[in-house]
């Protein structure tokens, strides 16, 4: 099995013909061989829903990692314009990428629309030319863009459409971004990003200089609380959407809310100093999170 960098420069698996088995492998390697703070599909989610998770991840994966694990801007940008035309083509009925190939019957049998998949493109296409945020505004248009999508294709995979889950789930979905942000403030000053809009900066008398010189004052420290507090308030808006869902797939999203909350709190618990230290869950914390929300899980159905 290739990663997406090192298929794309394999000349036999680009001009292979993959079946569907295949392709259904293949996907399901790439959801479950990425490490994250929570496995994409747990044994929570209903097992029916399993491979269609695989197949929407495995999609999201690869756009991501076209952006930002190539190495090069512009080929980049290239993939990301080839991964576009992948997707139109599936959506016209034709794919012979083992990620679209797998796709299809998960798009068919779910009616899902092809915006939240383009609009994940589009998010990875403005990291290779956009660093800076002026504003919370701009931060919340890319999010609309690079996270919302995702918990819109959730909700199509448990089959629902409805106006007030997507305005509960967009929530859900920006104040994780927002979490996965001021967790990897360090490492995306590598990629000479930062996402910390520059008027909260401002506003805190926080150089950006400091920033890129790892120097962790009370200013920063000032800044990073105001972000962490807008990241929570959307956690608690969202808070409202599990009760609108099946309980295996509520189980599944409470689950990602509290680890992202978690990392909001570890953040706080290291005086919001993410310049020299980035605050990650261990296995045992991530036990014990999901013993925590299968007890509140049950007590609720108990009292219920």
């Amino acid at each position: 099995m290739l990663s997406p960098k090192d298929f794309v420069s394999d000349q036999a698996a680009m001009g292979r013909a993959w079946s569907l088995a295949d392709s259904l492998t293949y996907t399901r390697w790439i959801a479950t061989g990425h490490y994250e703070n929570f496995h994409v599909v747990s044994f929570l989610l209903p097992k029916h829903l399993h491979q269609d998770f695989y197949n929407v991840y495995a999609f999201c994966r690869w756009a991501d990692d076209l952006g930002d694990e190539i190495g090069d801007t512009a080929e980049s940008l290239r993939l990301l314009h080839w991964w576009r035309e992948e997707l139109e083509r599936m959506f016209q009925g034709e794919a012979s990428h083992p990620v679209f190939v797998a796709l299809l019957p998960t798009v068919r049998k779910h009616t899902l629309p092809v915006e939240p998949f383009a609009n994940l493109i589009t998010a990875f296409e403005h990291d290779q030319k956009v660093t800076r945020y002026a504003n919370w505004d701009e931060i919340f248009a890319y999010c609309a863009n690079s996270a919302n999508p995702v918990g819109r294709l959730v909700l199509g995979l448990g089959g629902y459409t409805d106006a007030n889950r997507h305005e509960l789930s967009d929530a859900t979905c920006t104040a994780l971004q927002l979490a996965n942000f001021w967790q990897d403030v360090s490492v995306d000053l590598q990629k000479n990003r930062v996402y910390l809009p520059q008027d909260l900066l401002a506003r805190h008398g926080v150089p950006i200089e400091d920033v890129f010189a790892r120097r962790f004052t009370p200013a920063f420290a000032a800044a990073m609380r105001e972000a962490c507090g807008v990241a929570r308030e959307l956690f608690i808006k969202g808070s409202a959407l599990p009760p609108l869902l099946d309980p295996r797939l509520a189980l599944d999203v409470t689950l990602f809310s509290r680890g992202g909350m978690y990392i909001l709190d570890k953040i706080e618990k290291q005086g919001f100093d993410v310049l020299t230290a980035r605050p990650h869950i261990g296995k045992g914390e991530r036990i014990r999170l999901l013993l925590r929300t299968l007890l509140s899980f049950a007590m609720q159905r108990a009292a219920a």
